[in-house]
């Protein structure tokens, strides 16, 4: 396991410790981005303290539209994520759909995470419990706290101890999505590091043009909230210029206002201890 996992799992139950940053754009849509990204947010996170696990999709599956970006190809994807790891000894997630991706992904990133829309999918988690990456559950936006417990055990269950889970907001009709903060000492209750999914709350799915929209300018605030919580990690996507993004960019922020919202979080973790 990568050291900054290992510091992660060692010290998500110490209230002293910083909370950790799961960051990068929502699909990695070149080489170049990917490694100016990951550069760009490593500078940062290592000035404040911060734990940095770099994140982005090699193939985005969920998508409404038929034409979707989806990737740049899962080999070469994948490889370039590798490669951004070593060049900047940083651990990299990724998500997974199927049982089989999980074997595929496990040889070039160190945790595989696992989508809210599969969050029930046992063979999924079982599979990726399997490989022996840690492993990130999103819960379902469909799903209360409390029935983390399930998913959570069945990568117990399959011999992984090295789990983690991530609340990303719940369906509120047809097009918005609401955070219930309760979830984050809920999902606590099960020893495992819990992750606020900043971005993702703020989406507005399901819109008429079947490309999802967002809140942006709630980053900020949603990213607090976590905080003020006792959330043990962020994630956030973010993109050099989000308009241009080929997804996700209605709720991503603009890499450039990364640094000066961490720093709040950072003032803000240290007057709650």
């Amino acid at each position: 396991m990568h050291s900054t996992l290992q510091q992660i799992q060692e010290n998500f139950s110490n209230p002293s410790a910083s909370f950790f940053l799961i960051a990068g754009p929502c699909v990695l849509e070149n080489e170049t981005m990917g490694f100016e990204i990951a550069e760009t947010i490593k500078s940062i996170t290592d000035k404040l303290g911060i734990p940095y696990i770099f994140k982005s999709s090699y193939r985005k599956a969920n998508r409404s539209r038929q034409d979707s970006f989806t990737g740049i190809g899962d080999e070469f994807a994948l490889s370039t994520m590798k490669r951004i790891s070593e060049q900047y000894d940083l651990p990299v997630i990724t998500d997974i759909h199927t049982h089989e991706e999980a074997f595929q992904a496990a040889h070039y990133v160190d945790v595989l995470q696992i989508p809210a829309f599969l969050c029930r999918q046992t063979d999924l988690l079982q599979a990726a419990a399997k490989t022996g990456k840690l492993v990130n559950i999103k819960k379902g936006q469909f799903l209360a706290p409390e029935a983390m417990q399930f998913a959570i055990e069945k990568v117990r269950r399959a011999g992984n101890p090295n789990v983690w889970a991530t609340e990303r907001g719940t369906t509120f009709g047809y097009g918005d999505l609401v955070v219930d903060f309760r979830g984050i000492p809920m999902m606590q209750q099960f020893e495992v590091p819990v992750v606020l999914d900043v971005t993702h709350s703020l989406q507005k799915p399901n819109t008429s043009s079947g490309v999802t929209g967002g809140l942006p300018h709630l980053i900020e605030t949603m990213a607090k909230a976590g905080i003020a919580t006792g959330a043990n990690g962020l994630f956030i996507e973010t993109h050099p210029e989000p308009a241009k993004a080929k997804s996700d960019g209605a709720n991503m922020l603009p890499l450039d206002q990364l640094e000066a919202l961490l720093e709040k979080l950072v003032k803000l973790r240290v007057a709650l201890q």
